[in-house]
């Protein structure tokens, strides 16, 4: 006979997972709060918590103490919370120009980092033989066993599919041959996903401080190309999730005098990316246009870097302080469009690389371009460049531990 509903076991997986997730968005909270959240009966609650401390997943912390002089009657609240060092995270991010691996705590704090720069050059092989070697060191170093692990988390950020052999199939990244690499040498579980989304969620998950009335953020990545993810309810959103690029070639100057390989007249790939400013970079170099560039390059057009570009910025080249105003105006106009299209509590920017004046220049421009009230969304993102592997620990943990409700399997 076919059976219909949800099992026993289902049921109480998504309790936990429910539980779990309370803890993580608000932090230390009583089992009453949960009840009432949750509309279960506080017996309901104290069984399934009861459980996962007896498992280790969550611990009891102490009391609820009250901000007010006189605290109400009544049985005292006694909060719980996750216990982050119940088991560890293994993450691999791979983007443009780094191979990240670490190991983090269900929090996301750092507990160890390898980090290998690379470039277009860099070979496959290379790269998942710093993988394996990288993985085992921090296994060992840490003197770890596969019961203290709950995974791997791979991110790869999605212009590395090609040179990894990774096929994409009906739009979606098949990441079968990248799998059957790693389990040459780990039986760990495997998670394999979208770099961005991964450090979106980071940005979510390993919050220092807690808000659980922030539910969703637009996040933006910063690089060869913009990469960008909307979440709902904290979880990505699936169109926004399956293919993050798209933001390149959003329409953000349409007197622009240049039109982009994709046939668009002022796209954000052609008008901000590092590709376009150098490109605007070299079309007005000059010693006159330009000349604390043309020193620092000798008056070499082919010496031209971003670095380069930057430095006559900061030095106070007027041709390139142009092109970076331009650009940020462009910048904001793209964010202000990006916000009202998505209407995000937060949005975060990742990889930007900003010194705090030149995020403060930003926000004011977003102030003059699209208001106080969009201005007053934009941060930056709590991922530091030397620990973006907590991309790959954020898609394990979210896959492997609140998502299964603490279970194993």
């Amino acid at each position: 006979m076919e059976q219909h509903g949800i099992s026993k076991l289902d049921l109480k997986r998504r309790n936990r997972m429910q539980v779990l997730k309370i803890l993580k968005q608000r932090g230390p909270t009583s089992r009453i709060d949960i009840a009432g959240t949750l509309e279960l009966t506080r017996a309901a609650v104290t069984i399934i918590t009861n459980e996962m401390i007896e498992q280790g997943i969550i611990a009891e912390i102490g009391e609820y103490k009250h901000t007010t002089e006189k605290a109400p009657r009544g049985r005292k609240k006694i909060l719980i919370d996750i216990n982050h060092h119940y088991k560890f995270a293994l993450g691999v991010t791979i983007e443009e120009d780094i191979v990240s691996v670490g190991l983090s705590t269900l929090s996301g704090a750092v507990l160890d980092k390898r980090n290998l720069p690379i470039d277009g050059k860099t070979s496959k092989d290379t790269i998942f033989e710093y993988i394996k070697t990288s993985v085992q060191e921090v296994l060992a170093d840490n003197c770890l066993k596969k019961e203290n692990i709950l995974g791997i988390g791979f991110g790869i950020f999605p212009t590395m599919n090609a040179r990894l052999g990774i096929e994409i199939v009906n739009g979606e990244p098949d990441y079968a041959k990248a799998e059957e690499y790693v389990r040459g040498y780990t039986t760990l579980p495997l998670i394999f996903d979208n770099s961005v989304k991964g450090t979106s969620m980071a940005n979510i998950d390993f919050q220092k401080s807690k808000d659980p009335d922030r539910h969703n953020i637009a996040f933006l990545q910063y690089g060869s190309n913009l990469n960008f993810v909307v979440t709902n309810l904290n979880d990505p959103i699936v169109s926004y999730d399956n293919r993050t690029d798209f933001v390149d070639k959003i329409i953000i100057d349409p007197q622009s005098a240049e039109v982009c390989k994709c046939g668009r007249r002022g796209c954000a790939e052609n008008e901000i990316t590092p590709h376009a400013i150098l490109f605007k970079a070299k079309r007005v170099f000059s010693k006159e246009n330009t000349p604390v560039l043309f020193d620092i390059c000798e008056g070499d057009v082919n010496r031209i870097t971003l670095g380069a570009v930057m430095s006559a910025k900061a030095k106070g080249d007027k041709g390139v302080t142009a092109i970076y105003e331009s650009v940020t105006d462009l910048t904001a106009v793209l964010l202000n469009n990006l916000f009202f299209s998505t209407n995000p509590q937060k949005l975060v920017l990742h990889k930007f690389n900003m010194t705090d004046d030149e995020f403060a220049h930003l926000i004011a421009t977003v102030k003059k371009i699209a208001g106080d009230s969009v201005a007053s969304k934009i941060e930056l993102s709590i991922i530091e460049d030397k620990h973006r592997f907590l991309s790959g620990c954020a898609l394990a943990i979210r896959e492997l531990f609140f998502n299964r409700g603490g279970f194993d399997a």
